[in-house]
């Protein structure tokens, strides 16, 4: 939370406790179709998810506990443009929000149909921080942004306009990851996030909306990234 606030990003008191709950595995989602149980970030626990929690606690391994105390010591983000800062704020106030199947806000909602908590999927996620409320003398950012899916998103960017490397993603970039990697068509992209920098990103998975490192799984689907503030000239 210090790296964030240092960035100008305001994050919410228990930013960081809750991102490293949430590597280490101690909150979870419930499954599809009980998102009613699901929990904000200002929610007491219930006592079920307090012994998930707890039995979490007590089989974690010396292993994990040292692999996520150094992915936490790597977190240090570059210096942001405004815009970037803008949208950075936005996207870690809403960490700790649950992953919830259709969300696109923070409030209770029926996306399916169904009440639900406040929450989001992984592209809800996007939609709520660039397009539901746009931002202040930048019109054409929410614009920009067509698709609701995944693979929409990813495949409203042409192959030449795609950033391909991950050496070369700035802060506020879109990410994609595909069934196929690198190799993937924008039909296998089945997630997307918003880039941080320093080698992390934000994002709403079976975690929930939290922070990342982008490794494992995330690096190795990784497919392409498209730039918003680029494309809305902003950048």
């Amino acid at each position: 939370a210090a790296q964030l606030r240092t960035a100008g990003l305001a994050p919410k008191t228990g930013a960081g406790t809750e991102t490293v709950a949430r590597l280490l595995g101690f909150r979870y989602n419930h499954p599809n179709g009980s998102d009613a149980l699901e929990l904000g970030p200002n929610d007491p626990a219930t006592r079920a998810d307090a012994a998930y929690s707890l039995a979490r606690l007590l089989h974690l391994s010396d292993w994990e506990t040292k692999t996520i105390r150094a992915q936490v010591a790597t977190f240090v983000l570059p210096e942001l443009t405004d815009w970037q800062r803008q949208i950075l704020r936005r996207a870690v106030s809403f960490i700790g929000y649950p992953y919830v199947w259709g969300g696109t806000s923070e409030l209770p909602q029926e996306p399916l149909g169904r009440p639900t908590p406040g929450g989001f999927d992984c592209s809800g996620f996007i939609w709520r921080v660039f397009k539901l409320e746009p931002f202040d003398g930048a019109p054409a950012l929410a614009s920009i942004l067509r698709g609701r899916s995944t693979f929409e998103l990813a495949g409203e960017v042409g192959p030449a306009k795609r950033i391909r490397r991950v050496a070369s993603l700035q802060p506020a970039d879109l990410i994609f990851q595909g069934d196929a990697g690198a190799k993937s068509q924008p039909s296998q992209v089945g997630h997307a996030a918003i880039y941080l920098g320093g080698g992390w990103f934000a994002h709403s998975s079976r975690n929930g909306t939290t922070l990342h490192p982008l490794d494992g799984w995330y690096r190795e689907r990784f497919a392409w990234a498209r730039r918003p503030l680029r494309e809305a000239g902003l950048a």
